[in-house]
């Protein structure tokens, strides 16, 4: 039987990424836990609106979202307990402007820069709708098709409920293949 826990997100675990943007001539970087899908072409980064980075992110209207692998996650949980207006955490990651003028982690895998086309406020967070403009990934990443693999790409995931990083696990089958299974059965 199930047991109703109340009004919950339990949409996790979800890639952890690190937010890029400029504030006054320099890099800050944020953790992010909250990234979601919402159309081939956006997605949405939601963002306390206590941050120091949702400044940089309000002003220019650009944000990148840098993918964490294991590599990384000891310095993206560091941007993520560490804030902005009191520390400088732009030279945390090596990093470098993309072709839109958004700075972008060198040593991340795979860079969505993206424009900020709305804001879809809430009384504690900035939701900050996206349109994704360029998309960097190591060419190692990439499969025969010139698509990302996952497989090798392997990003951290974040887990709300217990506030735990995640190894991404082996790919189980393709998208379909499952279905035209069952209805064989």
């Amino acid at each position: 039987m199930k047991k109703n826990i109340g009004s919950v997100l339990a949409l996790y675990p979800t890639p952890v990424v690190v937010v890029g943007t400029m504030i006054e001539d320099k890099p800050t970087w944020l953790l992010a836990g909250h990234v979601g899908i919402i159309g081939h072409d956006r997605i949405m980064v939601s963002l306390h609106k206590a941050h120091y980075t949702n400044q940089g992110v309000k002003t220019t209207g650009r944000l990148s979202v840098n993918i964490v692998d294991e590599v990384l996650l000891p310095r993206a949980d560091y941007v993520g307990i560490t804030s902005g207006a009191k520390v400088d955490k732009s030279q945390v990651f090596g990093w470098h402007f993309g072709e839109k003028g958004t700075p972008i982690i060198e040593d991340s895998p795979l860079v969505m820069e993206c424009e900020i086309v709305d804001n879809y406020e809430t009384e504690t967070f900035d939701n900050f709708i996206c349109k994704i403009s360029n998309t960097y990934v190591e060419e190692t990443m990439l499969n025969e098709k010139e698509k990302v693999d996952y497989n090798k790409l392997k990003p951290v995931l974040f887990e709300m409920p217990t506030y735990s990083y995640l190894k991404t696990g082996e790919m189980i089958g393709k998208c379909t293949s499952f279905g035209k299974k069952y209805r064989e059965e």
